[in-house]
Order: C-alpha cells, then structure tokens, then sequence
C-alpha cells in the first residue's frame, strides 16, 4: 500500500457528510438511498455462479468485488451482494462504487477499512461490521494487486 496516497475527494466528501449527520434515522435514511442506488455488477464483468476469488471473505451478504483497469492508472469497481437482505452491504457498494470508481488505484489503496464505522457507526453487529470492513479490504487488495501487476516488468 502507498501510505503517501491521499485518499479520494469523492470519499472524502461523503465521509463528512456522513459526519455531519448526528440523528441515527437521518443516517440511516441515507444508507437506504445509498442502497436503492446500488447496481449489480453488469455481465460483461462476470456471470453467476460468481468465481470465488471474487468473494469477500466473512460477509455474510455473499459479496463479490471486481476491479477494472482504466485510462490513466485508474479502476472501475464492480460489485455483486447475493443475499436480498444486504441492504448494508449493497449500501456500502454503491458508495464504494461512486467515489472510488474512475480513482487511481493508488489513492484506493489508500482506504482505510475504518470508514465504516464512519458511515454506519454503532448502528450494525459486530458481524456485520468485520463483513463490511471487508468489503473495504478487498477493494484494496485489488487495488493493491493492480498495483503490483503495473511493477512487474
């Protein structure tokens, strides 16, 4: 991971007005809209039954995530949660996926797997959470990943 990498604007800016936001059902309101906003992972990037090195381990919403090379060093994130009672997960992946999509994949790697608990605060499980937060960390392995490949003469 490249500590020196900032961690992208689009994030940043959603982290804080999530922060902004002291009333536990206004917060929750929002990680609904988030959710509703959530879109599948198209089938030019994968078709079902999903592979496995595509899954996020411990989630129990059954995410996958995919990263795609862009113009520029940057990646197109993808992601699918099985379970239609994802809404947290599938809420977690539609902002994962419209702040950090069109990023460097330096500034992905960059991303700490805290901000959940900035976004949900104590509203979910520890089980949910440690899901969540791998979300997150497979963002960042692949965006890591991606990054090692680019290093690899």
């Amino acid at each position: 991971m490249n500590d020196t990498a900032a961690v992208p604007a689009k994030l940043t800016g959603l982290l804080e007005a999530f922060d902004g936001v002291t009333d536990t059902e206004e917060r929750m309101s929002m990680l609904a809209s988030y959710a509703g906003r959530y879109r599948e992972v198209p089938p030019s990037v994968a078709h079902r039954p999903y592979p496995e090195e595509a899954r996020v381990p411990f989630c129990e919403s059954e995410a996958f995530v995919w990263a795609l090379p862009g113009p520029g060093g940057t990646l197109t994130l993808h992601f699918a949660v099985e379970n239609p009672s994802g809404v947290s997960a599938k809420a977690l992946a539609a902002i994962l996926e419209k702040t950090l999509s069109g990023a460097k994949a330096e500034e992905i790697a960059s991303v700490n797997p805290d901000i959940v608990t900035r976004l949900f605060r104590q509203n979910i499980s520890m089980g949910k959470g440690m899901g969540l937060m791998g979300i997150v960390q497979r963002v960042r392995d692949l965006a890591n990943s991606t990054l090692r490949e680019r290093s690899t003469p």
